[in-house]
Formats: C-alpha cells, structure tokens, sequence
C-alpha cells in the first residue's frame, strides 16, 4: 500500500480510463450480494468479512426471497450500476461531443427501452429497462411518457444516488478538469435527480476527473470536491473524509465512517425501512455512497484492493459504494486486480475492456474539438479588443 497522499503514477489517459470503468465494474459486482445490509450482519452471514467474489445472500432462493428484486446477486454479477455506466459510454460513442440532459432524453432512453442486451442478474437477454431499479425507470416515464423537459426532468424523484453512479464516464472525458466535469454532470443528470443526488452526480465526476490529473493524490481529489461541493454534499465530504484520515485500514473505520455521515443521510439506521424524511430534497442533506467512497479512497491512499473492499464490507447501498470508490481510485492508477477483473467478465458475460477503449477515442475527439473551440473563441476575443494575442 502506498503512503497517504502518494502521488499517482503517470499512467496513459487509455490506462486511466480502462482502470476507473473496469475498477467500477468489479466493485459493483463485489459490493452487489451484500448490498442492503450491515457490517455485522455481512460478518455473520459470511463468517468473516468479505475478501472477493461470494455468492448471493440468499442462495438459490435468489430469485423468490426478495419479490421486489428477483435479482442474482453476487456470482461476479454486475449490477445496474454497471449497466447504466456502460449506456452512457455507449452515448458517449454516437454523440460523441459533450452531453447534456437532451442527450438523456435522445439517446440513453431510447437504449433502455428498445435494445435487449445480456443482463447477468436476470441471467437472460433483456432489455436493461427490465432491470433497473425504480428511480431510473423515471427516467422512462418523464423523459419518454411524459414529454418533461429533459433539464428538469428530476425533480420529484426520490432523491439517491440513482444519477451519481453512472457519471464516471463525465469524470474520464473532462479528465483532469474537475470543474468542467462538475457542469456538465450536473446538466446531466437533471434529467434523473435533483437536490443532493443531483449534485452528488457531479461532485463524484468531478473526483474522477480531479483524479485522473497528472500527480494526483486522494488528498488531491477530495481538495477538488470540496472546492466544488455545495451544502450537505459539501459537508458530509469534509466530515467523513477528516474521519477517514485517521485509519489505514477499513475493519476499524467501518463504525466511525458510518457516524460521520449519518447526520447528512435521510435513509436512517435500518436500510431496508427508511425514515418518513428519506430521499427527500434537502439542502442539508446528502447521499450517503459519495461520501463514504471517498472516505474509503483516503483510508486506502489510493489502494484499489482496500478501497473496494472496504466499501463492500461497510454493507448499506455498498455496490454503489463500490463502484464510487473503484472508479476513483482506477483512475488515480492503482491496478484491479486481474483475477477479479477476469471473473467478473465472464461471470457478466461482459468485456470490461471494450468501454475503456471506446471512451478513450471519444475523449481524445472530445478534446481536440474542444482545443478549436477554445482557440476559435480566443481569436474572436482578441479581434474584439480583448488582450493581445501572443504567437
């Protein structure tokens, strides 16, 4: 494990790429059979915590034990938080400019509505609509039901980290420009979220890109989301981090990362039976998965083993968590490692390697583009008494 604060190696944009979208993948399937529960309850039910791939909670009764999510769990099977993660690597490909909430509306849409793909949950060819989980199913029913403006499409959704999971792939292309990455997820999931899981989709593209920077470090990272961060997002990153830094393991820190952020999460102490005040706008209030990520990144200094693991065995929503965390450190350079990469792609039935090579071209165009564009409006300023021109 390196030192905290140890800067990242300077690993190619393609190998940053591919690190972040295959290290979010192989947390999510990680963190996907023990999602919903607590650090004691996965001890018990593992019979110590959890070190790689297991399978599903309930065993072969996966399909009946929750009718609500008849979902297979665990096997190295990816959860919607890859699906909706490899859909927007996929809108990146035909747009393949920057994006905006109408790119939502016109493109990711229609792919989880009309193209059936293999989903490793359901263990069949479906459509990925038949997969995801009700607050992206809103994305159906407001952007293509309800004829919503797709910048405000959002508002009304239960407020989670539905937006937030999927906004790696922002981070990569506005790569070591954590501001640009912050607006254009922001516009992004408008037409997902609003309030603090709106800007918690920002601030985590934001942590991507900040770590995807030449001689990044954790420190450097949760400098940038802070600088960016607003309200209860803001604060529960400065809390959870400031908590985080005191560990260097994650099997102490569990219970203290928990009640760091505790005061900012509106889901309450039991998971499964959220408060009457959860996911409800807030200006106070924050997810809990962004924070505790990020926690996970600093206790870690930038491990990838440390981090995934400890954000699966902190239990609650920790595929989400998983994913937040393996993509920032994957693109801070720490290496997946290949045994968990290769079984969760055959496992998924997926090629964890193909998104990172299609974002890589797309970035590389996006910047190009966006070098003319700059240069076009810099030449038009000058041409209008702006400051001199120099070369």
């Amino acid at each position: 494990m390196t030192p905290k604060g140890e800067e990242s190696h300077a690993a190619p944009l393609d190998e940053r790429i591919t690190a972040a979208l295959v290290g979010a993948a192989v947390g999510d399937a990680l963190g996907g059979p023990v999602e919903g529960y607590s650090p004691d309850q996965i001890l018990e039910r593992h019979g110590g915590r959890v070190y790689g791939v297991v399978g599903p909670w309930n065993g072969d009764a996966w399909r009946t034990a929750r009718p609500i999510a008849p979902y297979h769990k665990g096997d190295g099977h990816v959860t919607d938080d890859t699906l909706m993660t490899h859909a927007l690597v996929r809108v990146y490909a035909a747009v393949r400019d920057h994006l905006d909430a109408y790119a939502i509306t016109d493109r990711l849409v229609p792919d989880l509505m009309t193209q059936p793909r293999w989903i490793p949950e359901l263990e069949a060819e479906a459509l990925p609509l038949q997969r995801v989980f009700l607050a992206e199913k809103w994305l159906v029913a407001r952007l293509h039901y309800g004829h919503v403006d797709p910048r405000e499409a959002g508002v009304g959704n239960i407020v989670n980290c539905g937006a937030a999971m999927y906004m790696a792939p922002v981070g990569l292309v506005n790569a070591a420009n954590p501001a640009a990455a912050y607006q254009e997820a922001l516009d992004i999931a408008g037409a997902h979220q609003s309030s603090y899981g709106r800007e918690a989709a920002g601030v985590f593209a934001a942590a991507v890109a900040a770590a995807a920077a030449p001689g990044a470090t954790p420190d450097s990272v949760v400098a940038a989301c802070l600088s960016l961060a607003k309200d209860g997002t803001r604060a529960a990153i400065e809390a959870v981090c400031e908590t985080a830094a005191r560990y260097t393991e994650f099997e102490s820190a569990l219970g203290p990362l928990r009640a760091a952020v505790a005061p900012f999460d509106t889901v309450g102490p039991d998971y499964r039976a959220p408060s009457l005040a959860a996911r409800r706008p807030s200006r106070l209030h924050a997810i809990e998965e962004l924070p505790v990520a990020l926690g996970m990144v600093v206790l870690s200094a930038g491990d990838y083993r440390t981090a995934v693991l400890g954000s699966v065995n902190y239990g609650r929503d920790c595929d989400s968590i998983a994913t937040m965390a393996g993509a920032v450190v994957g693109a801070l350079g720490s290496p997946v490692p290949e045994d968990w990469a290769k079984t969760v792609a055959e496992a998924s039935r997926l090629d964890l390697w193909e998104p990172g090579r299609t974002l890589t071209e797309v970035t590389r165009e996006i910047f190009e583009r966006d070098v003319r564009r700059r240069r076009a409006h810099e030449a038009a300023f000058c041409e209008i008494g702006g400051p001199r021109c120099s070369g």
